[in-house]
């Protein structure tokens, strides 16, 4: 089989089709859009191609028809028509006032002018956008198309300072407020970026836009389906273990097909390995410090529910937690549920990468000092019980005083569970979070080397009561794992409040 280049960090859809890089045809979808309706609008995480697609639909309209050829629009376009495009990004630098972002919708205004041949647009920021369409379509005797590329970027810059961020929606709703009143000159309008902000906050009466997020036909418009993988990076598969690729990197789902991230695909067919290439490139602080903040408890982030309502409710000083991790890519959707009107979703980890990576900054803030986490494999390899209560001690006596001093999370209602989890998660064992069965919720499980380990958790005041181990043997936990016909290891974990620290461990073999 051929190889081609990998098209590592590129988002020119005209570099790729001419410098012999691999491209997963996204022109299926490019079509639907385009003959379905006018104005959309699209959330995706970071590094997920959302740049290469709005530039694919910006080629598309320039009847850039040589591009094109072998994909699955060539013999479905009429090439001999050119629409002009304006295209919007915000992709680049970082803004850290409203007279900056204005000074930079400015130049982007500018460009468009200049690229397009169409005058200098007169008045604010609203009159010279409308002016620019409608010179546009006068000139070129078409409608425009509008492709808008990070359209909240200047927003989430500034996430951590609201009045600043506050600042930066509302000069972005000053530009966007335009597209709605000019839609007789628009043939297509795309605003796509990574968080979905309320309608009402930044879009202000924009309500024509059709959000395709959650749309199950649009769920693998971004990134790569297990048949990509297998058809197009056919060549690139040798000496890796499929099944393994999908346990690291695919999983992610917006209520259609699973797609695998593109940036940590791409990556490992250069590199031959296996790492968290995507979580590597920046996880922001501010995510792991308001999850802190809000005192969530780290098992239930595998079983978290949500409205469709509520994974939309991001906006400055707004943000639920649920939509934070889902629209940052950290949960995706599980499956969902109707009742009646209503949509109710349910939330996971997408895959092994960002579970245990996920897992490791928490553990890293909830724990401020490291612990070799990797000595469980060869503890649960052994069946030693003894070194593992040992090495859980350790993580927790390693925490400083002082640090619990400037700290009261260790105050709310699962700490001690939720630093535990986080350790065994991190290393990237099969972990199971309140485990449901007939009998009740177990707070954890894990597989690993053929044994099942169940874990409950108890806080009590001071001393050891036996409670956690009796609790597993009362509600049958095991039962759920005889089938398995494997070792059931029991084990009741009880931490002290007043010792901060393991009190109990218990552990019998079923």
């Amino acid at each position: 089989m051929n190889r081609k280049k990998l098209p590592i960090g590129i988002q020119t859809f005209a570099k790729i089709r001419e410098d012999n890089y691999y491209y997963v045809d996204k022109t299926a979808f490019a079509l639907k859009m385009i003959e379905e309706g006018t104005a959309y609008f699209l959330s995706r995480p970071r590094r997920f191609g959302k740049s290469l697609f709005l530039d694919t639909l910006a080629e598309l309209f320039a009847g850039n028809e040589p591009l094109f050829r072998g994909l699955y629009c060539h013999d479905k376009w009429d090439w001999a028509i050119k629409y002009p495009v304006i295209r919007i990004s915000f992709a680049e630098g970082v803004m850290a006032s409203r007279a900056e972002l204005d000074v930079r919708i400015g130049n982007i205004l500018a460009e468009n002018e200049r690229r397009l041949g169409v005058p200098k647009g007169e008045g604010g920021i609203p009159d010279r956008f409308i002016a620019l369409i409608q010179a546009t379509e006068v000139r070129f005797g078409q409608r425009v198309a509008v492709l808008v590329d990070e359209y909240d970027k200047p927003i989430l810059d500034n996430i951590t300072t609201p009045d600043l961020a506050r600042e930066m929606r509302d000069g972005l709703r000053n530009l966007y407020s335009v597209i709605k009143g000019q839609d007789a000159h628009i043939k297509f309008a795309l605003l796509a970026g990574v968080s979905k902000f309320s309608k009402v906050n930044i879009f202000s009466g924009l309500n024509n836009l059709s959000d395709i997020t959650l749309n199950a036909e649009y769920s693998s418009l971004c990134g790569y389906t297990d048949a990509d993988v297998d058809t197009v990076f056919a060549p690139e598969l040798e000496g890796l273990e499929r099944e393994e690729i999908r346990h690291w990197y695919n999983g992610y789902n917006w209520r259609g097909e699973s797609v695998h991230n593109p940036f940590d695909l791409l990556l490992l067919f250069d590199c031959r390995e296996f790492r968290p290439f995507w979580f590597e490139t920046g996880t922001p602080t501010f995510l792991v410090d308001m999850l802190i903040a809000r005192h969530v408890f780290l098992p239930r982030l595998e079983h978290l529910e949500a409205s469709a309502a509520l994974l939309s409710s991001f906006d400055v000083g707004d943000i639920s937690t649920e939509a934070l991790l889902f629209q940052s890519g950290y949960l995706t959707i599980a499956g969902s549920q109707r009742y009646g009107a209503q949509i109710q979703y349910r939330l996971r980890f997408p895959n092994q990468e960002v579970r245990a990576s996920f897992s490791e900054a928490m553990l890293l803030r909830l724990r401020p000092e490291p612990e070799n986490a990797f000595r469980l494999f060869d503890l649960l390899r052994k069946q030693d019980f003894s070194g593992m209560e040992a090495l859980i001690h350790a993580l927790f006596a390693g925490i400083p005083a002082d640090w619990y001093r400037k700290n009261d999370i260790d105050r709310y209602e699962g700490y001690y569970a939720s630093v535990f989890y986080a350790f065994f998660a991190s290393t990237g064992l099969e972990v199971f979070p309140e485990d449901s069965s007939h009998a009740g919720r177990l707070d954890m499980a894990v597989k690993f080397d053929g044994q099942v380990y169940l874990f409950e958790f108890k806080v009590v005041e001071d001393k050891a009561e036996g409670k956690a181990l009796q609790q597993i043997k009362d509600k049958h936990y095991a039962d759920k794992y005889r089938a398995l016909d494997q070792p059931i290891h029991l084990i009741g974990v009880e931490f002290s409040k007043k010792e901060r620290n393991l009190v109990g461990f218990e552990v019998e073999t079923a």
